[in-house]
């Protein structure tokens, strides 16, 4: 290109609108770190996206997402994390509970993360308060663990004549360790008795409902875990093939077969993700963004599975219900 030429394709570029010239510049990249199965996670997926729009980013035109995807594999979080720090990704969304958010926290201390938490971050250290995080942390957090004793309500009221209660467990998953001691606290003087059944792998579920009936467990709480989310359907499959009454956190439980789930509404909770992955990238801090927690909760229950278990649903839990699936 000659000299001239060259002045005038330079003089032209300086001419163009400020908001032109910033569309030209490098796209930025949210990146997302997640534990399940994509699979498992499209409407999730649908409702960060959804946040981000909420914000003016949609991706591919002024947005980009990169996902890495652990397939409820936990061990694989840490190099999934430092790859997106590698990738230099603006702000890193992680998804599916507390496995993410450290392995995301173990990589970087200065790219802005954006959780989507089950349990108290306070208490887990990862911000200092709710109100005002610090550090470059933020994000939404579901608060399973107070969750945990509504389930165990709900289960009492469907199956009264329940006395022997299994808990499944995710032994992986630290947040379960302190839901399995809240409930275990809170039946200490309760007629009823539980039971915990630890499974991390999809033959750890077979076996640990063949050791239920074995212990003759007369109904069943599923703790908030993404491994169990994301094998709701085994999950479902086992308690009708082996009679257990089963409450689960995920509306993917009760969707599937199984008899009831309670839970935070999670395409709700991801939109928050989202929403805040935006005002990131329009440059607010995440120490100054306070965390949320859900006002949206989800009570379904199954008729078809309470016929197969002989079980007639109080009319109370019937009212209450925010959906009955028949």
């Amino acid at each position: 290109m000659r000299r001239r030429d060259f002045l005038v394709v330079l003089g032209s570029a300086a001419m163009l609108p400020l908001s032109v010239r910033a569309q030209q510049s490098v796209m930025p990249i949210v990146g997302c770190l997640a534990a399940p199965a994509e699979e498992t996670y499209t409407q999730n997926v649908a409702a960060v996206r959804q946040g981000l729009k909420e914000l003016g980013f949609v991706e591919g035109q002024n947005v980009g997402l990169e996902f890495r995807w652990a397939d409820g594999r936990y061990d694989r979080l840490p190099a999934l994390a430092a790859d997106l720090v590698r990738r230099r990704v603006n702000v890193i969304i992680t998804m599916g509970g507390g496995p993410p958010i450290r392995a995301a926290r173990s990589a970087t201390s200065t790219i802005p993360l954006v959780f989507h938490l089950g349990a108290d971050p306070v208490d887990l250290g990862l911000v200092a308060s709710l109100n005002r995080p610090g550090g470059n942390i933020t994000g939404v957090t579901l608060m399973t663990n107070s969750l945990e004793p509504k389930r165990l309500e709900l289960l009492h009221k469907m199956v009264p004549r329940a006395k022997l209660i299994g808990v499944l467990v995710n032994p992986a998953n630290q947040s379960n360790a302190v839901q399995l001691r809240m409930l275990q606290e809170l039946t200490r003087d309760a007629p009823m008795k539980l039971v915990a059944f630890n499974a991390s792998t999809a033959e750890q579920l077979d076996a640990g409902f063949g050791s239920m009936v074995e212990n003759q467990i007369d109904a069943l709480t599923v703790l908030s875990d993404v491994f169990f989310t994301s094998n709701s359907s085994q999950i479902a499959m086992l308690s009708e093939r082996h009679r257990i009454p089963t409450i689960a956190h995920s509306r993917e439980f009760a969707a599937a077969g199984g008899l009831m789930s309670y839970g935070t509404n999670l395409a709700d909770a991801y939109r928050f993700t989202g929403i805040y992955a935006g005002r990131i990238l329009k440059g607010e801090s995440p120490a100054e963004l306070p965390v949320i927690e859900p006002t949206r909760f989800d009570f379904l229950i199954n008729l078809r599975a309470a016929r197969n278990l002989n079980i007639t649903v109080p009319p109370i839990l019937l009212a209450t219900a925010d959906e009955v699936i028949d």
